[in-house]
């Protein structure tokens, strides 16, 4: 055990990919680009911002599903390598996205949710793998009998109970939860939110919870991070970033949160963004938001700004706010 407090520790994760450009030659998608956090044992941190900022390319990074282009990760105060990934596997799990397509159609529900336990050796017989499976089926809110199915017989909500009970098997102390509820209806997300919360309380797992719905993120998470363009721009306690935004793009996203009192989304302003997206293969300049931003300088096309706190750990990446 690490004397360090903190579960995992990011330092200025980068995940450049190589792309291609006719004979021999390649350009560098930058889908990370420098991000750097903690997550402390038992807490949830949020990672919000629009599609294709690299919120997923993070949490497959952080698990070596893609081996990173620079910097560290550590678990425990362990840094994470390619030699010792297998073994901590077991402590460090995910929950795809797609529960369609991240569940085999050819495996039962019991060899899906078995399969970690074959892959640790995590019991002695057939018998006592049968019986973690049942316990862990009931803990995600699934039936015995259901065991035996395949995952086409299941709803998008049901199969989803399969992916995360499959994560749950080896009993990780940490989860990326890759926009869990996203694919799923509305009605079903409010289910499947609070099995997240139910399981943290029970289980004193930590969560990365990955997501673009800032209501989702900011009912869930004790912390909450903004990213945009490969890097995170902000940083604070769910409750103080709900109320008290710095960087002009987390005013805009919260902007844009629909308020149900009538009377206040009548006086509330939506602050509606200029311009398009920088691609990641030519990313501007200095701050990467300076395209589009209604406060940039000249500063910000010279030098991209690093995370400084304002008070509270609330750390914030702007030259002008």
């Amino acid at each position: 055990m690490s004397d360090s407090k903190y579960l995992v520790e990011v330092k200025d994760l980068k995940q450049h990919f190589k792309i291609p450009t006719g004979f021999f030659g390649h350009i560098d998608l930058k889908a990370v680009d420098g991000v750097s956090f903690n997550i402390k044992p038992g807490e949830t941190l949020g990672l919000v911002g629009e599609s294709g900022c690299g919120k997923t390319t993070v949490g497959r990074t952080l698990l070596r599903l893609y081996k990173p282009t620079s910097g560290e990760v550590r678990f425990n105060g362990e840094l994470v390598t390619e030699q010792n990934i297998t073994p901590l596997r077991k402590e460090m799990q995910m929950v795809f996205q797609d529960p369609y397509s991240s569940l085999d159609p050819r495996m039962t529900v019991e060899d899906i949710i078995g399969e970690p336990l074959d892959v640790h050796k995590l019991y002695a017989n057939k018998n006592e793998r049968r019986d973690k499976i049942l316990s862990i089926m009931e803990l995600v809110g699934l039936n015995a009998e259901h065991a035996t199915r395949y995952a086409h017989e299941f709803s998008g909500g049901q199969r989803q109970r399969i992916g995360i009970a499959r994560a749950l098997a080896v009993n990780p102390k940490f989860i990326v939860c890759d926009e869990p509820v996203s694919a799923l209806d509305v009605s079903i997300q409010a289910q499947v939110i609070n099995m997240f919360e139910e399981l943290q309380e029970k289980l004193g797992v930590a969560y990365l919870f990955i997501a673009h719905d800032l209501l989702v993120v900011h009912h869930i998470s004790d912390r909450i991070a903004v990213m945009y363009l490969g890097r995170i721009v902000e940083i604070a306690d769910a409750d103080e970033l709900n109320n008290s935004p710095i960087h002009p793009y987390t005013l805009s996203l919260l902007s844009a949160v629909p308020i149900p009192d009538p009377n206040k989304a009548r006086q509330s302003k939506r602050i509606i963004l200029e311009g398009d997206v920088p691609s990641p293969l030519r990313m501007p300049t200095g701050c990467p938001f300076r395209t589009r931003c209604k406060y940039a300088t000249e500063k910000c096309a010279i030098e991209c700004p690093s995370l400084t706190d304002r008070g509270n750990g609330h750390m914030v990446a702007c030259w002008n706010k």
